[in-house]
């Protein structure tokens, strides 16, 4: 059985990451290091899986297929990308297979085959879905050392409190906290 595991880029106060119109602009940049990406590369595992929402995807594909030869590029190049969409015959960056139907149950049945572990990156409606719908096995968040104050979060207000538990904590040398916790569903009252 894969484990499905969330990576999402965050702040302090819980903005994410995002591709679209924020006030900072790529706000993550200034704190890349070829360390932080060698630490980030083994979090992710020897081998993976990508499981994206279409936007993401989209993003993706046109930055990784042209990124160059260097190791997270290939994995993430190499990886099969499990894509939810309601346009799977417009898919081209592979190795890559659409969820289109009954995404919860794709999901599902996708999580209980064998395989390397589902890697979400980004993905932010995706991540919500799959929190509330209990299918989330590790929350993986690269904390930076800002405070942005507004801006896109983490989960959608829809969804219920979650319960996380600390696994592990690495830091990399310009300061992110790498930061791994196991889902256990949702928050006891």
């Amino acid at each position: 059985m894969r484990k499905i595991r969330i990576f999402e880029h965050i702040s302090l106060d819980g903005v994410i990451e995002h591709d679209g119109d924020y006030t900072y602009g790529a706000w993550t940049t200034a704190y890349r290091s070829p360390e932080g990406a060698a630490m980030l590369l083994e979090a992710y595992g020897a081998d993976f899986d990508l499981l994206l929402a279409r936007t993401t995807y989209d993003i993706f594909s046109n930055f990784w297929p042209n990124a160059g030869n260097f190791p997270m590029a290939n994995a993430i190049n190499a990886a099969t990308k499990f894509i939810v969409t309601h346009r799977p015959d417009s898919l081209q960056w592979g190795p890559v297979e659409g969820l289109s139907e009954d995404v919860i149950n794709a999901i599902g049945k996708l999580k209980s085959t064998e395989g390397p572990d589902l890697i979400v990156v980004g993905s932010s409606t995706l991540t919500s879905l799959l929190l509330d719908q209990g299918l989330a096995d590790e929350v993986i968040l690269i904390t930076y050392p800002v405070l942005l104050g507004h801006g896109k979060r983490l989960l959608a207000d829809t969804i219920d409190a979650r319960e996380l538990v600390f696994v592990d904590s690495k830091a990399t040398p310009t300061g992110l906290l790498i930061n791994t916790y196991k889902h256990t569903g949702p928050l006891k009252k």
